[in-house]
């Protein structure tokens, strides 16, 4: 698809960018490093070379990533480039663990630098350098939605603190022939560690499978409602997702009871087609609750019970909801907060109101979860 390989380009591109400056970045403070003797700059140097690592799992990463499927991965391999966020963040943590190790060692073993005008000015310029690729590659991520690209670029900022704290030790040291610069090491390294857990959670988060957007979800239900006015709601909507802008789900309408076999298939048709295009979303399923809606007494029933449902917080929604007068059923699907105490128990005291309300009837109420706004 024609989105996918301009993502690709993008995710491709950006990585080689990454994998260029870090490489040229490492070496500029390697010489720096070894000839100032200073234990930060040669931590940052190795970062740098970290960075350059995780341009390049990013690559892979979105390679197998775009494999076509097979019958063993019928829905593809897109949740592989969480995989290879989550590794990068691991290297994040590795690395920050590794110089906070280090720089504690030469805060009990100090060693003295001997920073000259030329090391001082390349280490400024490898601060501008970074802080320009982090922002970079974090918008390009942003762009495609990529998470690797988005950890490379937290990364890249992370690291021109890193490169600004060295800056700034190397000043001190010239101006005041004070060495600060391990202690500033451990500061910087526990910040480090800190942006790898909050990478690592974030990813794992995804991989576990988070609620829908909201804006996404509100968008696909408005487009689902404004194709028939015949539509009076969607609802239900669950999004499995397969990577990233791979999304596939179902959903549920409610339309008139008086809608026949043809109509239904052509509304479903017509909603799978207009969702795709519109949000590149898959609905794999278009379920229907039917509403009867010329029987004044099954709307009356409709009525009350919103009106009882209003009376529990808890019950966020009412759907589905079909009053059957002939045999004496009420059915629907009554959507609880996940703050409620026992959900199976909200469901429990809100069907014997309605039982109280209409003694005659079977009240059938279905837990329903909120899974999408």
């Amino acid at each position: 698809m024609q989105m996918e390989s301009e993502r690709e380009k993008v995710v491709f591109r950006t990585s080689c960018v990454g994998i260029a400056a870090n490489v040229v970045l490492a070496l500029a403070k390697a010489f720096v490093g070894v000839f100032s003797h200073s234990i930060a700059v040669i931590l940052d140097a190795l970062n740098n070379l970290s960075d350059a690592l995780s341009s390049i799992i990013t690559i892979v990463g979105m390679k197998l990533s775009l494999k076509p499927a097979t019958k063993k991965h019928p829905f593809g391999n897109g949740r592989t480039e969480y995989l290879s966020a989550l590794i990068i963040s691991v290297i994040i943590l590795y690395a920050g663990v590794t110089s906070l190790v280090e720089s504690g060692k030469k805060v009990f073993a100090p060693t003295v630098p001997e920073y000259s005008t030329t090391s001082i000015v390349l280490l400024i310029a490898a601060v501008v350098v970074k802080i320009v690729l982090g922002a970079y590659v974090k918008a390009q991520g942003k762009k495609v939605n990529s998470q690797s690209l988005v950890a490379s670029g937290e990364d890249a900022m992370m690291d021109s603190i890193v490169s600004s704290a060295t800056v700034v030790a190397a000043m001190i040291f010239v101006l005041f022939h004070v060495a600060i610069e391990a202690y500033l090491g451990v500061l910087i390294s526990i910040l480090i560690v800190k942006s790898g857990i909050e990478l690592i959670a974030e990813t794992v988060s995804s991989i576990l499978g988070e609620r829908i957007d909201a804006k996404l979800s509100h968008e696909v239900k408005n487009t689902i409602c404004e194709l028939d006015s015949e539509i009076f709601g969607a609802y239900d909507l669950v999004l499995n997702d397969y990577g990233p802008d791979r999304l596939l789900g179902s959903v549920h309408i409610e339309i008139p009871s008086e809608w026949n076999a043809q109509k239904i298939d052509e509304m479903t048709r017509k909603i799978q087609d207009c969702v795709f295009k519109k949000h590149n979303v898959i609905l794999s399923a278009v379920g229907i609750y039917s509403v009867n809606t010329a029987n004044a007494q099954a709307a009356h029933i409709r009525d009350k019970a919103k009106e009882i449902a209003s009376e529990f917080p808890d019950i966020l929604q009412l759907h589905g909801l079909f009053a059957d007068t002939e045999n004496k059923k009420i059915k629907m699907d009554a959507v609880i907060s996940f703050d409620a105490a026992d959900m199976n128990e909200v469901v429990k005291q809100f069907s014997a109101r309605l039982k109280e309300i209409f003694p005659d009837y079977e009240v059938i109420v279905q837990l329903d979860r909120d899974v999408s706004d």
